[in-house]
């Protein structure tokens, strides 16, 4: 069968992509940035769904293909990627395009779980206007509602190990806060499943929604409690937070980038995430992956999860260094004690305000730096380097440092090494 794939990039998208091409399928990616295959069933085409809002965009690229399944979706706006356009509009056009192409059979739309009449959130109500389109249209189409994906490598997986390898963990709030994860081997398998038509759809009905769920619904916590063992750490810590506080915290993690914490994200922890498995169970033909079956390699991963906040611990611990040490030369610490310092180094009295104030907004700026920018391997090598030069002019000028009994100056090793292991496990992207 000739596929058009969308979100080939994504998490869910990545494993679907590999499955289908090991079914033997032919897959046309339409993604942003399109790569050169040498896999004949593999091909890319450009497709911007910010931008891609027309139907005969998205007809010329259905050129003999069977079946569209669309795995787009986005957790939290940014820019010009908000629910209404990558959810609803630009979705709604690839749809209508499916309708009249005279090749597509089958569209599968990636959902969400909860995006239905209860819906209350912009994430829940943009997906539910993209579903509910997609059923009133004349071409047979499996909306597909997941709950909770685990996968190793993806990001909420991640984070809620982090979560459960920390000492403690909140609840927000006094919600059941029912979650139902399924892993990510047998959402892909469910929608294999349906590309081969094994749930029928009654007469007369041209579309079905089709909730992918695990095996057991159970409180969040106790989801990363389980996760908790299954990485061989002991009983998880759960600190409760009165719901007010948990609102508060909810309000203030829309600022953060890269958190999954928000009001929306609080207001749907709350509702619960569950439905009935016996659908996927019928699809897959075999029992679903139970929670305990989610860890593969318990030491790997147990190191992972700590890795995803003692790295960001370690890398504010030295922004607080960076910025304090700028603050005390601002003029925290006697100015005229420092200048002495200076002239002891071997720098002129004309030139010791500079070197003192520049220096000093050299740190400030190493501080904001490693606080806020994206990018930031050359910030370490630069500290390296700087830390290298004063430890050994200090050595030579002011040995008294080297040999004080606290250690002032032998305690840059420690620091070295600690900005050495963020060069080595930042990401060069």
């Amino acid at each position: 069968m000739r596929i058009l794939l969308t979100g080939a990039s994504g998490f869910i998208g990545q494993h679907l992509l590999q499955a289908l091409l090991a079914e033997g399928h032919h897959v046309v990616c339409a993604v942003r940035t399109p790569k050169t295959s040498t896999d004949p069933r593999l091909s890319y085409v450009h497709a911007d769904f910010t931008k891609d809002t027309d139907k005969s965009v998205w007809l010329a690229r259905l050129s003999k293909v069977e079946a569209v399944i669309n795995t787009v979706g986005i957790f939290r706006e940014s820019g010009s990627q908000t629910f209404e356009r990558l959810h609803l509009e630009t979705p709604r056009a690839l749809f209508a395009a499916c309708a009249e192409s005279d090749h597509v059979r089958m569209v599968i739309q990636l959902s969400a779980l909860g995006a239905d009449r209860e819906a209350d959130t912009r994430y829940h109500l943009s997906k539910r206007a993209a579903d509910d389109y997609l059923a009133s249209l004349p071409v047979r189409a499996w909306i597909v509602q997941p709950s909770l994906v685990y996968g190793k490598e993806g990001t909420s997986a991640r984070v809620f190990k982090g979560l459960a390898s920390m000492p403690f963990t909140l609840r927000f709030g006094s919600a059941p806060q029912l979650v139902q994860p399924v892993h990510i081997d047998d959402v892909v398998g469910a929608i294999l499943a349906l590309l081969r038509e094994r749930l029928p759809m009654p007469p007369g009905v041209t579309s079905l929604r089709v909730p992918l769920v695990g095996p057991e619904a159970l409180p969040f916590t106790d989801y990363l409690a389980r996760l908790r063992g299954a990485m061989g750490l002991g009983r998880l810590r759960v600190l409760p937070l009165p719901g007010a506080l948990a609102r508060l915290m909810a309000a203030c993690g829309r600022w953060l980038p890269g958190g999954l914490l928000d009001e929306e994200a609080l207001r749907m922890l709350d509702r619960g995430n569950t439905g009935d498995p016996a659908v996927i169970a019928r699809l897959l033909g075999r029992p679903l992956k139970t929670i305990d079956e989610f860890v593969t390699d318990p030491r790997t991963e147990r190191t992972l999860a700590k890795l995803t906040w003692l790295l960001p611990l370690l890398r504010w611990s030295i922004v607080a260094v960076w910025i304090a040490t700028a603050i005390v030369s601002f003029g925290l610490y006697p100015v005229e004690a420092s200048y002495e310092l200076l002239a002891r180094t071997g720098i002129p009295p004309a030139l010791q305000p500079l070197m003192l104030y520049g220096a000093a907004s050299f740190d400030l700026l190493l501080g904001l730096g490693i606080a806020f920018l994206p990018r930031r391997r050359w910030l370490w090598l630069a500290q390296l380097a700087l830390i290298g030069f004063y430890t050994v002019v200090i050595a030579f000028k002011l040995p008294e440092f080297l040999l004080h009994p606290y250690g002032p100056l032998t305690k840059n090793l420690p620091m070295l090494a600690a900005i050495w292991l963020l060069y080595e496990l930042e990401e060069d992207t």
